[in-house]
């Protein structure tokens, strides 16, 4: 399944990880992850989300409040019968562990390229395959997947295409107008919503667009933090102001655009 990051030739199993012909290695680590990014696909010294944005998630995540969005694209999911599934941008791992929880004859990859937040999905859910590595050069072979999961995971189209079999399913989840609206209003003088647009994805057709929109009434202040925290507004709001929203427990929109495309 995996290649290799640096001269794209296959990656085989050894004792100590994985390695290719060329005699780049690439060690397992202790959690059971593999770490495909090599220094010159990095963005930054510490690339991905910072480890309170992943602590943060986790504690909103674990908490249950987007369950229905994690069983809407199980269900979504499970009609491809897929026998392999790649979830890219994985995170902590909470969706990729419920995908593999729904599809258990399923083998279920995840992919992020931030390390801190795979550390911890390997160590938590081990029945995963889980990766470090870059969502513009990803490390499998062309046509590996029966079903991809994009949820608001930027990416390379054509690595997606090369990646996904013929016919393969691409899962791409996206937030709709009203998502965490909110939460704009208190930054933001004029709230701009996101679009309606279904994004056209060069290699795949497009199906099905599924809404999935409801509220979170009541939260307590420190899960209204942590969904804060988990999300790049959180560096809009002035000092004290996030304390002072959390204090007043709004209900929060969330809503969502799940779209289903086919590879061509």
């Amino acid at each position: 399944m995996y290649r290799c990051p640096v001269c794209a030739q296959v990656l085989t199993p050894n004792p100590a990880g994985l390695g290719c012909v060329n005699r780049h290695q690439f060690d397992r680590a202790r959690e059971g992850y593999v770490n495909l990014l090599p220094v010159q696909h990095k963005n930054s010294k510490v690339p991905g989300d910072s480890a309170d944005m992943m602590q943060s998630r986790r504690l909103f995540l674990n908490a249950g409040h987007y369950q229905p969005l994690s069983d809407a694209l199980n269900a979504l999911l499970a009609s491809a019968q897929p026998a392999t599934l790649l979830d890219l941008g994985c995170g902590e791992g909470y969706y990729s562990n419920r995908l593999q929880q729904a599809l258990p004859d399923t083998t279920v990859y995840g992919l992020d390229i931030a390390k801190t937040a795979v550390r911890y999905a390997a160590k938590a859910y081990p029945a995963v395959k889980y990766s470090v590595a870059s969502a513009w050069h990803l490390p499998f072979a062309d046509q590996s997947f029966d079903a991809v999961l994009k949820l608001c995971a930027p990416c390379e189209p054509l690595e997606l295409a090369r990646v996904s079999k013929n016919g393969a399913a691409l899962l791409a989840v996206s937030a709709a107008p009203q998502h965490l609206v909110e939460l704009k209003q208190q930054v933001y003088p004029q709230v701009r919503l996101h679009s309606e647009d279904i994004v056209q994805i060069p290699g795949f057709s497009h199906r099905h667009r599924q809404q999935l929109s409801y509220q979170l009434q009541a939260l307590p202040a420190a899960e209204l933090m942590a969904l804060l925290d988990m999300t790049p507004l959180s560096w809009k709001f002035k000092p004290g102001q996030k304390h002072e929203f959390a204090a007043t427990r709004p209900a929060i929109s969330l809503d969502f655009y799940l779209d289903l495309y086919q590879k061509n």
